[in-house]
This record gives structure tokens, C-alpha cells and sequence, in this order.
């Protein structure tokens, strides 16, 4: 199998558009779930304690944004390299942990904090390389 590779502007636009999608949703959606489990999410190990907590309105939140965030992640590699969409979309990495810090109270160590560096790093130089996106593939 032999992939043609396009980097039309419309499909740059799509591939980064789908890139941010991708990184809110599962940002947005990790941060809806930890704030639901944190604050009214008690689990003692019952089954009434683990409906109370699905149909807690943070955490139903969170999963349907991380259901958005699969769906479109799916979407996004089904015409752009892995090489590039795991790279670029690791910034939700970095945005979970500030989103923990400053929202939930969370403390991030140095090291966490260097790592969280290396991650950006990372991503800015996967971000620097064109897009190689695949419109389709030949037989």
C-alpha cells in the first residue's frame, strides 16, 4: 500500500483545527471527571456509590468530553501521521497538570514540572515540521 501524501491549506487547517478539538476536549474532559470524583465522587465500594457517582453532573460531563475527545482523536489519525497528531496533541498533557494546579489545588514537584518542560519542548519542535497529511490510499 502506497499513501499519496496532500498538504493542501484545507487540510492544514483541518488537521490543526482537529488537533485543538482534540486537546480541549480531553483536557476539558479529564479536568470535569477528577473535579466530579474530588468533590462529591465517594466511592465506598457499593453499587448505589458508583451510580451515584455516573450520574454525578461533573463527572457525566466529563465523560461525554471524553467520549467527544476519542471520537474525534479517531477522526484526526484517520488523515494525519501518527508522528505528528501524538506529539502536537501531548500539550493536553501539560494542560492537565496547570489545570490541576491551579484549579484543583494539586501540588506538582520540580521534577513533574521539568518533565512537563520536556513535554513542551517536544511539542514545539513536532509543531515546527509541516503537516503530512493522507487523503487516501492506493492500491
Amino acid at each position: 500500500m502506497d499513501s499519496t501524501n496532500q498538504t493542501t491549506p484545507g487540510l492544514q487547517a483541518k488537521t490543526r483545527l482537529f488537533s485543538c478539538i482534540v486537546v480541549l476536549t480531553n483536557v476539558l474532559g479529564n479536568f470535569a471527571l477528577g473535579w466530579g470524583m474530588k468533590h462529591g465522587g465517594n466511592m465506598d465500594g457499593s453499587a448505589m456509590s458508583f451510580v451515584r457517582v455516573v450520574f454525578n453532573p461533573w463527572v457525566l460531563l466529563g465523560i461525554a468530553l471524553l467520549a467527544a475527545w476519542v471520537l474525534s482523536r479517531m477522526a484526526l489519525l484517520s488523515w494525519a501521521d501518527l508522528s505528528y497528531v501524538i506529539p502536537v496533541t501531548s500539550i493536553g498533557f501539560v494542560l492537565n497538570a496547570i489545570m490541576g494546579y491551579l484549579f484543583m489545588g494539586e501540588q506538582i514537584s520540580a521534577l513533574r514540572w521539568l518533565g512537563t518542560l520536556c513535554i513542551v519542548g517536544g511539542t514545539v519542535i513536532v509543531g515546527l515540521t509541516s503537516v503530512s497529511t493522507t487523503t487516501g490510499v492506493e492500491k
